[in-house]
């Protein structure tokens, strides 16, 4: 799918129109952020990201979903800036290994491999949060998704915390009033934490997360948990992989149209469509593909704008990996 035609003007426009319409505030922070941040000093950056992006995602589609999972668990713990990229050192403990990511990440070398190729266009200047975020646009793009302007000038964390991470993110297990309020904590309406949680369209999950759900919940489809309870016994298999939905190198709303179906794979899906308050927003996106994608593309810029540290505070990281 090819990005925008229209002008960056007319773009934010839809995007505050729809925001409006869907009940978002966004954050004030954004207004720091610029999305021709690198017009002069690397005018290359996107397509540079781009490219990378692309090429990844066509020979590994599992890895368009790894990259945004990524950007949801860094902005998730002390907002957009990269520390969940962080390896753990001597005297210094990081993210990687907190309890939710921990076996659990990939896509790091994608970023590293980028990371790589604008220190050698442009040393010093795009950072890895800004990256990250970007990344994620275009893993979501080249896997059908609509594409949004991603405001950029983020920097870099000198530091990360593992006890944050433990504590922020929502584990599979969530109820729907845990993922309300997990996602309400980060200024998030219970409408945006559905959109988000559509992300579940594309990508894997491993047994360990999905066991419970399918040898002893009652609202799920029989014939779909017993065609899953082969890869995933009650012992045993707990790294091996399921898809969240039925199409899960295509970014579009099957995942809400398969929870209708009682097929969510996860409990914390399942939540969503159980006579609850979500219902009604879950049936909506099940028939309604194109106002998923564009209502997906907003939230994601409210995601990319939390808490960003800009200006003087935090730095250019030239390793991702290191604080240096």
């Amino acid at each position: 799918m090819s990005y925008f035609s229209s002008s960056t003007f007319s773009f934010a426009s839809y995007v505050l129109v729809l925001c409006m319409l869907l009940g978002m505030q966004i954050n004030t922070t954004s207004a720091q952020l610029n999305t021709n941040f690198y017009g002069t000093s690397c005018p290359n950056a996107l397509s540079t990201i781009r490219t990378a992006v692309r090429s990844i995602v066509l020979n590994d589609r599992r890895m368009g979903a790894s990259i945004l999972r990524l950007h949801f668990h860094d902005c998730f713990v002390n907002g957009c800036d990269a520390s969940v990229l962080l390896d753990d050192t001597t005297g210094f403990t990081g993210e990687k290994n907190a309890g939710p990511n921990a076996n659990s990440l990939r896509g790091f070398n994608v970023i590293d491999t980028i990371k790589s190729q604008l220190e050698t266009l442009c040393a010093r200047t795009v950072s890895c949060a800004d990256i990250l975020t970007v990344a994620a646009r275009d893993s979501v793009v080249a896997l059908g998704g609509r594409s949004w302007n991603v405001p950029l000038g983020r920097r870099d964390s000198r530091t990360a915390s593992a006890t944050a991470a433990n504590n922020n993110l929502p584990g599979p297990g969530s109820s729907l009033s845990g993922l309300i309020t997990s996602f309400g904590n980060k200024g998030f309406t219970p409408k945006e934490m559905v959109i988000l949680s559509g992300a579940h369209t594309i990508g894997l999950s491993r047994c360990l997360h999905f066991r419970n759900r399918i040898h002893t919940e009652t609202n799920i489809d029989t014939a779909f948990a017993n065609s899953l309870k082969g890869i995933c016994p009650l012992s045993g298999g707990s790294n091996n992989l399921d898809p969240f939905d039925s199409t899960p190198v295509a970014f579009d709303n099957t995942y809400f149209r398969d929870l209708t179906n009682r097929r969510g794979l996860l409990h914390s899906d399942k939540v969503l469509f159980n006579g609850g308050s979500t219902d009604a927003q879950v049936r909506a996106y099940s028939n309604d593909n194109p106002t998923f994608l564009a209502d997906f593309a907003v939230a994601m810029v409210k995601m990319g704008n939390l808490s960003p540290l800009t200006g003087s505070n935090g730095k250019i990281r030239t390793n991702c990996r290191r604080r240096n």
